[in-house]
């Protein structure tokens, strides 16, 4: 029979910081991961050689001195993580149509290249830009609010976020900014959050315009080389991690957890649990509905999942940098409509169609240049469907039949339709292709409704209304994007956020300062910056391409 102090059910980086800080502070810890590989969303895996990450495209505020470096050398684990700065004049492209727009690193820039295109809305976009960048500032300052006089300074110290917090992006910047096609640029990054303007909250779209104002960047390895440095961060503590370990049930007794049961029949048992999965799975799959509280059972039913995705992983034997692909995130857009645009994805049809009315695509080998093996460029292409306009294959033990193969077929030939767009007799030069789906999303993630995004980010779901990391069981806790925030940056703070629940302290005191930890950071696409060691794992890839 098994003990721990915390057993963490799931590895994404929630779980995962979770587990670092509780093995820091001497706990044994095991985490179960149901996957082969770990990292949840985060994870990377290979396809003939070539590496993917469906769930990390970028990351924000890695320059010295920023949130997510802070978080990183505070869990002791900067020192094993390389992060690749994507393009300042362009870490975002926006084509909308036939009119494509750059986003450039620094909200000065962002600003100044905006009204070079719309001078006509200077005022309007210097007001915005400064509105966006109030209202995460003092979404930022209000967990921070200590104490009887700060609580009752709120209303003033938080004035933006308060009068602005409760309309949708597609009021408050239609208040703010006129032009249709200004408008669709500066929406452009809701596929961050995966809610069209209409129905996105207003505070998280500042939260995720903010989180890149300075640029993005992507971690050496995908999403896998943040993983692996957390695996190794949790077994330098004496932490375990284990997977192909399906849990199957949180034990509960008199109100408290105190063990998970795996599918096979083991029993583990822990003083604290800690579910990194959604919410529904924890309580009505793990625990079960009878065993739920009227209140819980009444949240749960109201609760509403993030979009599901489709994701493209393609190979493409081109130099691709002859089409303008460079280390930048593109958003493919068919026009300035992006409600429309947002609706014809969500009730029609999926493979009806020529082209996909928005993708996401990201050239990870550009993004990550130790990656580039000299010939062979990757792509992560990704647009959002419903999951219930897949109802042919759901609730289907084994969805692999011929019905299934087709769709998959229409489906990759329609995303490299909008591929071609940009890079012109694309399908000739493919080496290969492989398409993921909400059920793909399911099977290995083990998602909700292959959700992207945990729990769906309008307003009644998140601050306050979000789950919280203590549950209402005794030494039952949750982490994950589903409870404090979505995203990289998010998940891993709601790890920490859940540590600090059970060892009883603030999270800031479990990010310990460590001068002798410092995060690598190079430009993606200026090869005088990358140290030799760079250089020299791009020619061993492409010494061993040559031989192949």
């Amino acid at each position: 029979m098994e003990r721990f102090d915390s057993v963490i059910i799931g590895s994404g980086v929630g779980g995962l910081a979770t587990a670092i800080c509780l093995a820091r502070a001497g706990q044994k810890v095991l985490v179960l991961e149901q996957h082969y590989v770990p990292g949840g969303w985060s994870h990377s895996f290979t396809l003939n050689g070539q590496r993917f990450s469906p769930g990390v495209h970028y990351v924000g505020l890695i320059d010295e001195g920023q949130s997510t470096n802070e978080l990183y050398r505070g869990l002791g684990i900067a020192n094993d993580l390389v992060f690749f700065r994507m393009n300042k004049n362009g870490y975002e492209h926006g084509i909308i149509g036939d009119e494509k727009f750059s986003f450039p690193s620094g909200v000065e820039n962002l600003t100044n290249v905006l009204v070079k295109r719309f001078p006509k809305e200077e005022k309007n976009i210097k007001e915005y830009l400064t509105l966006v960048q109030r209202v995460n500032r003092e979404l930022q300052l209000i967990p921070k609010l200590k104490g009887f006089w700060q609580n009752i300074t709120v209303p003033f110290r938080t004035k933006h976020f308060g009068k602005f917090s409760l309309f949708p992006l597609k009021r408050v910047i239609g208040w703010h900014i006129k032009d249709p096609l200004l408008k669709a640029v500066l929406n452009i990054q809701c596929g961050d959050h995966g809610l069209s303007p209409k129905k996105a909250c207003f505070p998280v779209h500042c939260s995720v315009m903010s989180h890149y104002f300075d640029g993005g960047f992507y971690p050496m390895g995908g999403g896998g080389g943040i993983v692996k440095a957390m695996t190794n961060g949790l077994k330098k503590y004496g932490g375990e991690v284990r997977v192909k370990q399906n849990v199957n049930k949180i034990i509960i007794e008199n109100k408290k957890a105190i063990g998970v049961q795996l599918k096979e029949g083991t029993i583990i048992y822990a003083k604290n649990i800690i579910s990194n999965a959604d919410p529904s799975i924890t309580f009505l799959n793990l625990i079960g509905k009878n065993n739920l509280s009227k209140g819980l059972v009444k949240k749960l039913e109201k609760t509403k999942y993030s979009v599901t995705s489709l994701i493209l992983f393609l190979t493409l034997d081109m130099d691709v940098t002859k089409f303008g692909i460079d280390s930048g995130n593109i958003w493919m857009m068919k026009d300035e409509n992006d409600d429309d645009n947002f609706e014809d994805l969500m009730n029609n049809d999926i493979t009806d169609g020529e082209l996909f009315p928005a993708v996401f695509i990201s050239c990870t080998t550009i993004k990550d240049p130790v990656s580039f093996n000299g010939r062979y460029h990757n792509f992560e292409v990704v647009t959002y469907v419903n999951y219930d306009n897949l109802n042919d294959f759901n609730g289907l033990e084994d969805y692999h039949n011929s019905e299934y193969i087709v769709f998959k077929e229409k489906v990759t030939n329609k995303m490299l339709n909008n591929i071609e767009k940009l890079i012109p007799n694309a399908k000739s030069s493919i080496v290969q292709v492989e398409l993921g789906t909400p059920k793909t999303n399911e099977f290995y993630v083990n998602s909700t409704r292959g959700n992207v995004y945990g729990t769906e980010k309008t307003l009644n779901q998140v601050g306050p209304f979000s789950f919280k990391n203590k549950s209402e069981f005794i030494n039952l806790f949750l982490c994950g994007a589903s409870t404090l925030s979505h995203g990289v940056g998010g998940a891993t703070h709601s790890g920490v956020a859940a540590a600090a629940a059970i060892l009883k302290c603030k999270p800031e005191d479990l990010l310990i300062e460590d001068a002798n930890q410092k995060l690598r950071i190079y430009d993606a696409e200026d090869a005088s910056t990358w140290p030799d060691w760079v250089h020299l794992k791009r020619d061993h890839k492409s010494k061993k391409n040559k031989k192949i």
